[in-house]
């Protein structure tokens, strides 16, 4: 931990295939992404990206902690191309430490609680996708939402709403268990474009958690921005 400091090709997707989901209509999908849609393509590639993405995101949630804990306060901290406000138990994972777990790239900051919740440490991830097709956010947001529709034991729970940027957008709330063998996760997801990129914000938890982590999950959702904030020039 260094402290709080600091999709895809959807052609190539398309060309090498799609996940064994879709194997017996892929022929048909490659057609339509490079003759009539491509949008269709870059939807079908989110599914398979995200799908693997919340799998390993998964794993952090066993991550060793520092059994530390804060109140509830929130510091505004930016980190190099995302801002957020982490309250006083969150802390950025060191990118050495999300490599050695096989995170992908993709995935280009995560913070994590502190303080374990039966055993595992709630975390909160930033995926980025380069984007072939520009789409509106609210757009890709419900891409993302009917992407995450096919993970094993989902279960939509709830949709509430935060602002990222002045765009007001849907929290996608539901139950997953991306890893055979392991427990069923609570997951809330948002997403967003900015400029030739999609952004999907991810916060894993257990499926039960206190009203103090719920707030503090939505206190960083609603406080990420893609912003850089303007420097002081005064001396």
């Amino acid at each position: 931990m260094t402290g709080r400091g600091s999709c895809c090709a959807t052609v190539g997707i398309c060309e090498n295939g799609f996940i064994p989901l879709y194997a017996r209509w892929s022929d048909v999908a490659r057609r339509v992404c490079t003759f009539v849609l491509p949008m269709l393509c870059s939807i079908m590639a989110l599914v398979r990206r995200l799908s693997s993405i919340v799998v390993l995101l998964s794993l952090l949630l066993t991550a060793c902690g520092s059994g530390s804990s804060g109140g509830s306060a929130c510091q505004n901290y930016w980190f190099e191309q995302v801002g957020a406000c982490l309250p006083d138990a969150w802390q950025l994972l060191d990118r050495a430490e999300l490599l050695q777990r096989g995170i992908p790239e993709d995935v280009i900051i995560a913070f994590q609680n502190e303080t374990s919740v039966s055993g595992q440490y709630p975390t909160v991830s930033i995926t980025r996708e380069p984007l072939a097709t520009v789409v509106e956010p609210v757009a890709y947001s419900e891409a993302t939402i009917r992407s995450v529709a096919v993970l094993p034991g989902y279960k939509l729970i709830d949709q509430k709403k935060v602002t990222i940027d002045g765009i007001s957008l849907p929290v996608h709330v539901f139950f997953a268990q991306p890893v055979t063998g392991e427990p069923q996760r609570r997951f809330l997801q948002v997403s967003t474009v900015v400029g030739q990129n999609g952004y999907t914000v991810t916060a894993l938890t257990p499926l039960t958690v206190s009203s103090d982590l719920e707030s503090e999950i939505f206190t960083i959702l609603g406080s990420i921005t893609f912003k850089a904030p303007v420097e002081d020039t005064q001396s």
